[in-house]
């Protein structure tokens, strides 16, 4: 082998390895630092999220964003398991559950936007019903999309922001949900508040 075939096999190599590194480093923050995989484990989310579906998670908006009611969330329930729900109650906001509806700060949740007409939600052991609460500052009051069938703020108390690992913002597995998770704005009309997925 002649000098100039080694110097070309060693270019080549340093070449392949210097992209290895870099390409290493680039999914490494990324994975740190903007966005994670999630994997949904159980039927709380149905029917817009179903057990084993894959999500990508954007971490940044957690630190550099307001978190806004509707957002769909992962977070750390204790060191062994996360959660994915969504939020329902911001810091400062009352919360009551009256009549199988969600009522925030007095007005009524109207939320078929991504629930089924016939899904009610009820009280648990944290939020009994017809009992108002307010969420504390840097806490979320969350729920699963499946309310007869969701452990959830309902049983065990409000989310901490520092728990919070990333909102939903990709589906990449099933192919056939490939895409975003759509956003939700209320509009407020009367004494309600209607959902709505943009």
């Amino acid at each position: 082998m002649n000098d100039k075939i080694k110097q070309y096999i060693k270019t080549f190599l340093i070449d392949f390895l210097e992209t290895g590194v870099i390409t290493i480093a680039i999914a490494v923050v990324i994975y740190i630092f903007l966005s994670s995989p999630h994997v949904v484990v159980g039927e709380s989310m149905m029917p817009n999220f179903v057990n084993g579906e894959y999500l990508i998670n954007n971490k940044l908006a957690v630190s550099f964003s307001n978190l806004q009611r509707g957002d769909v969330i992962n977070f750390q329930f204790d060191p062994t398991e996360e959660f994915i729900k969504r939020i329902i109650g911001l810091p400062g906001n009352t919360i009551e559950l009256k009549n199988g509806f969600v009522y925030v700060n007095g007005k009524k949740l109207i939320e078929s936007a991504y629930i089924p007409p016939h899904v009610y939600t009820f009280g648990g052991q944290f939020l009994a019903n017809n009992v108002k609460i307010t969420v504390p500052q840097g806490y979320y009051f969350v729920m699963g999309d499946n309310r007869e069938n969701s452990f959830d703020s309902r049983s065990w108390g409000f989310v901490k922001k520092s728990s919070i690992k990333g909102i939903a913002f990709f589906v990449f597995w099933p192919l056939d949900k490939f895409g975003f998770v759509p956003t939700v704005t209320y509009t407020p009309k009367g004494n309600t508040l209607v959902a709505k997925l943009n």
